[in-house]
């Protein structure tokens, strides 16, 4: 799952982008406004981590900027500016959430996933499958009731799969929830994410749509 983060603040930015990346996201941080526009304008995310109080353009600017062009990324707002008005004010310019800074790195976590998941258009916290289950907060894994050790990239190449059977995702969409700007990205990582998956979870639970990308049947 790929997330943009938007903050300006280096000592808080670091410590998210660790947080993230050791939960298995593939994070670009940006921290101004103009940066953070241009890249919402060129890339695909799965969220945004935005803060309000950014240099060369204000985060509500973003935000509207990003809900005229009829873009629906869940937006999560993380800032300082904890008035009721100033929170009606982020909602009502098309923000998901809130979550209020110093914040705890649980709940920011919790909220992600929570938004992630209602995008998804799910509301169950555990997604079954054919007989595949799997707990986006604790990252485990069953088949047949059976626990199954994943690889921090399998997990990230399962889980937009399993929580939208019937999705076709394209090699390029899967690689864009694997790496962030800075990761060098291996020509067949797909692949071999895919046949390791095959492997533990069962040969027919993905499918390859030849020349298309791969899905999870919903059947």
């Amino acid at each position: 799952m790929r997330l943009l983060l938007v903050e300006d603040d280096l000592m808080i930015g670091e410590s998210v982008l660790d947080l993230l990346s050791a939960e298995s996201y593939a994070v670009d941080w940006v921290k101004d406004g103009e940066m953070a526009d241009t890249a919402l304008r060129t890339q695909t995310y799965d969220l945004v981590l935005l803060d309000l109080g950014l240099p060369r353009r204000d985060g509500l600017e973003v935000l509207r900027s990003l809900r005229a062009r009829k873009e629906r990324i869940p937006v999560l707002i993380a800032t300082a500016r904890d008035s009721v008005q100033q929170r009606i004010e982020g909602l009502d310019a098309g923000a998901d959430d809130y979550v209020l800074k110093p914040y705890d790195l649980d709940e920011l976590l919790a909220r992600i996933r929570a938004l992630t998941r209602r995008a998804a258009g799910r509301a169950e916290t555990v997604y079954e499958h054919r007989g595949v289950s799997i707990n986006p907060v604790t990252r485990e894994v069953l088949v047949a009731g059976q626990p199954v050790v994943l690889s921090a990239r399998e997990w990230a190449v399962l889980e937009p799969l399993l929580a939208r059977p019937g999705l076709l995702l394209s090699r390029t969409q899967l690689e864009e929830k694997l790496y962030g700007w800075k990761d060098e990205i291996s020509s067949n990582a797909v692949e071999v994410y895919i046949h390791g998956l095959r492997k533990k979870l069962g040969a027919d639970l993905i499918r390859n749509v030849r020349g298309v990308g791969y899905m999870v049947p919903k059947e």
